[in-house]
């Protein structure tokens, strides 16, 4: 097996943009879609919001991560910045794209229900292979992301089945 050395920060950033792309883009997509049977307005807005968090989500941790360095004094962080802000953006844009998919690509009766279980095969297989990489049991790992992830989904999709009378 091919051994990857990832600087920990990185592997922060990439699991976090991972993960927050797909939770709360499917949220968002899945939500829209039961409280709005628009289309263009669904594809519309869960562009909008991956894109916005994404950069969101980057900001924060070029933001955040200066904290800790400038805390820690010069010379004990060895991560770049930049580095650490792209891996964030992309990471949580390229995740954000898997449960959009879907909206795009199918009809709009079953898109969600294919967004969703996309969504969580993904989350398992993020957690899955994060266990292998720390050594840690990959099944549980596997497991852990996807009830994790699962749940915060879970409220997008309530909280648009409750609020789509208002927008109806």
């Amino acid at each position: 097996m091919m051994k990857v050395n990832i600087h920990e920060d990185y592997l922060r950033s990439l699991l976090f943009g991972l993960q927050d792309g797909l939770v709360s883009t499917t949220g968002v997509v899945v939500g829209i879609t039961i409280g709005v049977q628009d289309k263009p307005v669904i594809i519309l807005a869960s562009l909008v919001a991956v894109t916005v968090e994404a950069s969101s989500m980057a900001a924060g941790q070029y933001s955040s991560e200066k904290a800790v360095h400038q805390m820690a004094g010069k010379g004990k962080h060895t991560d770049n910045l930049i580095v650490g802000a792209t891996v964030m953006f992309l990471a949580y844009l390229v995740a954000g794209l898997i449960p959009i998919a879907p909206i795009v690509l199918l009809e709009l009766s079953l898109a969600p229900v294919i967004s969703m279980f996309s969504s969580f095969a993904a989350l398992y297989i993020l957690g899955y292979l994060k266990g292998r990489m720390v050594k840690h049991s990959p099944m549980t790992s596997g497991l852990e992301m996807l009830l994790i992830g699962g749940v915060a989904t879970t409220l997008g999709i309530v909280v648009g089945y409750l609020l789509r009378t208002m927008v109806n």
